[in-house]
């Protein structure tokens, strides 16, 4: 009767996750909150008491966090580690060190303690220093940012993150007892697991899926099989069955297979990843005036520590205060590896409902917000910056474009923006016309550019296209022939009509040629004063259609 209750349990999470995820997709949220929100209407305190088995929902829990940190584990890349440089490292230690105590200040002065078995404070101060991979990741890989300083420093620090939330699930079930005899076994024990697991991961593994390599379901099961080996082995060492898979996804992901693994282990990880969240919606309280007041307040505290730790170590390191503004508001939220350690914690008796209870909800309500303030990152950023040089705070960006401002007018040949088709030209004079480098200026907002082209013989200065006056320190009214190189699809802040316009008063005798989308944006360019329009996707087409004729011309 129990396994028939489990089985009802584990259908109807599925379908109310399924129909409140398309809910979400609706509204553009992130899918774990309808995963959440399913959860929320199947549970007893808010919702409609349909799973009421405190039983059915622990073991669903369970098995969705042991396959979500293997999931975790296999996309945590250690070489990606080693390649960062001191400057990354350095953010890393910074936000999360200075994430934790600003927290732990903040929570301080609201009654939160640590003692008598409980360590409410420092869970919420580990939770609320932690951001969301899934939700980051996912929304810049649709702006097409990953490549920009923001979206590296971004996605760097939030890799570093999730080695942080290692180390303190390592010390979790020793935090009852901290005596530093229990702590270096912990540690023993966790080392000696992990040069086990991947020795067998870098000798006997390869064989293994080698085997199995015609047989995808094979990978599958060879991979989930391992995870619940390492999981034994953790839990034979006193560890924990989740420190387990944690390890047993890092071993497999460090060695080539790790990708191929990874891409069988996706249906899996999507299923259990699922019932997790539904779990924790399940697990949800009733909601109260001082549950949603502690809940905003953990937002604003999350949102003030990125702030106050991002922006000045990016400062420090001179990538820009615009860049360290938006990697500040990028990682403004709260991380589902919060969720994790939370309820690893309150399996250990660390910490109360209440504090389980309000980081899920700053979690849910921040990621909402979360998503709307990556979306609209460049504006808030640019905003930041322009409030930050009022009170006589000034980026590096903008000193150098200062300095730079009285050579930038010998170049004549002005481009605006350096995105996929700048790139493209500059790899062109390199090859067909160096003598126009001396000639060209180049006018973007990232300074990681700078170090990229001027070695080649380039000029490189500071400019906000958003804010066209700025480039008014450039003398463009000198140029010759200036060139829009980025299409309204991937311009912030501006069109390139109004752009346009702009320039054709600021710079009334110069050339101008600019990018559109397609070729009903490229006519009004032309009415508007443009000499001449690039469209990337003509281009490409053109090409290509060039490439099938030759091939086809060859096989005849």
């Amino acid at each position: 009767m129990h396994s028939l209750t489990l089985l009802t349990d584990i259908s109807l999470g599925i379908i109310f996750a399924t129909v409140a995820a398309h809910i979400i997709r609706l509204l553009r949220q992130p899918p774990i909150l309808g995963y959440v929100l399913g959860g929320v209407l199947l549970g007893s305190n808010i919702g409609f008491g349909l799973v009421t088995s405190g039983e059915s929902i622990e073991l669903i829990s369970e098995i969705g966090l042991i396959l979500l940190l293997f999931i975790i584990g296999l996309e945590i890349k250690l070489r990606e580690l080693v390649r960062m440089g001191k400057a990354m490292f350095t953010l890393g230690i910074v936000q999360f060190l200075f994430s934790a105590l600003v927290a732990a200040g903040c929570f301080r002065l609201v009654g939160f303690t640590n003692g008598e078995g409980t360590f409410n404070l420092l869970y919420i101060s580990v939770a609320l220093a932690l951001s969301s991979t899934l939700i980051v990741v996912k929304l810049l890989h649709d702006k097409f940012e990953t490549s920009t300083v923001a979206g590296q420093l971004t996605i760097g620090v939030l890799i570093l993150q999730d080695i942080w939330a290692i180390i303190f699930m390592a010390f979790q079930p020793n935090l009852l007892n901290p005596e530093f005899g229990g702590i270096l076994r912990s540690l023993g024990s966790g080392v000696v697991l992990v040069a086990v697991s991947f020795a067998i991961s870098r000798y006997v593994l390869p064989r293994l899926f080698a085997g199995a390599a015609k047989n995808p379901e094979m990978i599958l099961l060879t991979a989930v099989a391992w995870c619940f080996i390492v999981c034994g082995m953790a839990e034979y060492a006193g560890l924990s069955r989740e420190m387990g898979a944690l390890i047993a996804g890092i071993s497999i992901s460090t060695f080539p297979y790790g990708s191929d693994v990874a891409s069988k282990v996706a249906g899996v990880r999507d299923f259990f990843v699922t019932l997790f969240f539904v779990s924790l919606g399940l697990k949800m309280p009733e909601p109260t005036w001082q549950l949603i007041g502690l809940s905003l307040f953990s937002i604003a505290v999350v949102l003030l520590s990125r702030l106050l730790s991002v922006v000045p170590t990016v400062m420090m390191f001179r990538r820009g205060m615009y860049a360290g503004a938006v990697t500040a508001i990028n990682l403004a939220q709260i991380s589902e590896f919060s969720l994790v350690i939370l309820s690893l914690g309150a399996g250990y008796g660390h910490v109360s409902r209440e504090t389980e209870s309000t980081v899920l909800t700053a979690m849910l309500v921040g990621s909402v917000a979360a998503t709307y303030m990556i979306m609209f990152n460049d504006t808030l950023a640019r905003l930041l910056v322009r409030i930050l040089s009022l009170v006589g705070l000034r980026g590096s960006e903008q000193k150098e474009a200062a300095a730079g401002a009285a050579s930038d007018g010998k170049r004549d040949i002005v481009i605006l923006g350096c995105f996929r088709e700048a790139k493209g030209f500059l790899d062109s004079v390199d090859d067909l016309m160096p003598e126009l480098k001396e000639r060209i200026l180049v006018v973007d907002y990232n300074p990681a550019l700078r170090q990229q082209i001027e070695p080649r013989g380039f000029k490189w200065a500071y400019g906000d296209l958003a804010n066209p006056e700025t480039l008014s320190h450039h003398h463009i009214e000198n140029a010759s022939i200036i060139i829009g190189s980025v299409s309204d699809t991937f311009l912030k802040g501006i069109t390139n009509q109004r752009l346009l316009a702009v320039l054709k008063r600021m710079a009334p005798d110069a050339s101008c040629v600019m990018t559109a989308d397609d070729g009903a944006m490229a006519e009004k360019l032309k009415e508007d004063g443009a000499c001449d329009v690039v469209i990337p996707g003509r281009l490409a087409g053109a090409y290509l259609l060039d490439v099938i004729r030759k091939l086809s011309g060859a096989r005849d």
